[in-house]
């Protein structure tokens, strides 16, 4: 008998974020996608060309431990603790959604008309991706961190840098959904 369980909610992930958190300040350690993806660069010499990748990775190896558990724990979710009942969205929003041309929102969970395979060969789609991931790498290299590392790690010590990046995350991720977002669809 296969059962489908909901995903854990916050109050039993909130708390075991907290206490790997607890763990990795305990042990002098820092947590964030944008540093795994550093250590990975330098693993693959890109310190030979490129002075931010020219350091230890060996002191970083460890690091790498969260690529494979986001990976691990991604089919994990979907496998075992996914549902197939979709988000459940405000009407307002699955109106303005669909105005923008997204016809089945909150059924899916990433929208077919940006993630699916056939929208690749659309050159508006690749402009788009191409553009999003240089703003993306550029932001996380001018903010010296990306957004978990930010809003985990650096408020979770209470680093002043990290609250100012996790506002101006907040402020971008508002002007994009409501002004910039209805633009491109």
């Amino acid at each position: 008998m296969n059962y489908i369980l909901n995903p854990w909610p916050w109050y039993i992930s909130g708390p075991l974020i907290a206490l790997v958190m607890a763990l990795l300040l305990y042990f002098g350690k820092t947590f964030g996608m944008s540093s795994n993806l550093r250590t990975m660069c330098t693993i693959a010499g890109a310190g030979k060309f490129v002075d931010f990748f020219n350091f230890r990775w060996k002191d970083q190896i460890w690091n790498l431990t969260v690529v494979f558990g986001a990976i691990i724990g991604g089919y994990i979710a979907v496998n075992f603790l996914s549902n197939d009942i979709g988000t459940d969205l405000n009407p307002t929003t699955i109106v303005e959604l669909q105005n923008m041309g997204f016809y089945s929102p909150g059924e899916t969970l990433v929208p077919n008309e940006i993630f699916d395979l056939d929208v690749l060969a659309s050159p508006k789609t690749l402009i788009i991706l191409v553009i999003g991931g240089l703003l993306v790498g550029f932001g996380t290299r001018y903010a010296s961190g990306c957004t978990s590392g930010h809003a985990i790690t650096g408020l979770s010590s209470f680093q002043k840098p990290s609250l100012i990046a996790v506002i101006g995350f907040f402020i971008g991720g508002l002007i994009m959904a409501n002004f910039i977002l209805p633009l491109i669809f």
